[in-house]
């Protein structure tokens, strides 16, 4: 691949000699970068692939792709397709991406980490609810607080995004057990213009321990 890079660019810088050689005065060059797409309406086929790193020891641990399926007046539907993968999860949402169940959960009356439109710097909220896990029957209580901390502009390899960055802090209780807690501490920076995170932090701990620390963030994203 380098090598096919280095030929072709040796090719050009020929090419662009010959004209020299040929043209005393030649015309500046136009640098003009593509426009970024926008998305804000959800659409079927929207996509948005990420890859999430293990923030303790530094390993890529997977890349995925969360594509719309299906859209309606209440509600969005996804599938997350991790690369190697052959089997995709799916999840519902509403219309400002809270979730509202997936494969093996239930969130009521959802997980409240959407967004809160219309966003602005110090803007706060809070939500309660219940997570079941179907399989087992096992219910967290969540207790979620978040704030809009600035408007920032950040760059991944998907591009140029102005974002906001938000803070949550997630606070899980296991009912069966309460000596059994979590907490979940992240910061989101969510672009407006493709109705989407570009980056996220997240912190997870129990008993006051670190347990997982990751981070994500967008490489690729599009309309169908």
């Amino acid at each position: 691949m380098l090598r096919r890079c280095f030929l072709a660019v040796a090719g050009l810088l020929l090419s662009a000699s010959a004209l020299t050689a040929q043209t005393p005065n030649p015309a500046p060059a136009t640098t003009d970068s593509p426009a970024q797409e926008t998305m804000e309406d959800p659409q079927v086929g929207d996509h948005w692939t990420y890859e999430l790193r293990d923030e303790i020891t530094g390993d890529l641990k997977s890349t995925f792709t969360t594509t719309i399926t299906d859209v309606s007046a209440t509600e969005i539907s996804i599938r997350d397709a991790v690369i190697g993968n052959a089997n995709p999860g799916y999840a519902n949402y509403d219309r400002s991406w809270n979730r509202i169940g997936n494969d093996t959960w239930r969130f009521t009356p959802n997980d409240g980490m959407g967004i809160r439109s219309p966003l602005a710097v110090g803007k706060t909220w809070s939500a309660k609810g219940s997570d079941l896990l179907t399989t087992k029957g096992l219910v967290w209580k969540r207790s979620i607080t978040s704030k809009v901390a600035a408007k920032e502009t950040v760059t991944t390899r998907a591009g140029t995004f102005d974002t906001y960055k938000i803070e949550t802090s997630v606070e899980l209780q296991n009912t069966n057990d309460p000596t059994k807690k979590l907490l979940d501490v992240r910061q989101t920076w969510y672009a407006p213009t493709i109705d989407h995170w570009v980056k996220l932090s997240a912190v997870m701990r129990s008993d006051g321990r670190v347990r997982s620390r990751t981070s994500t963030e967008l490489i690729e994203y599009g309309r169908r």
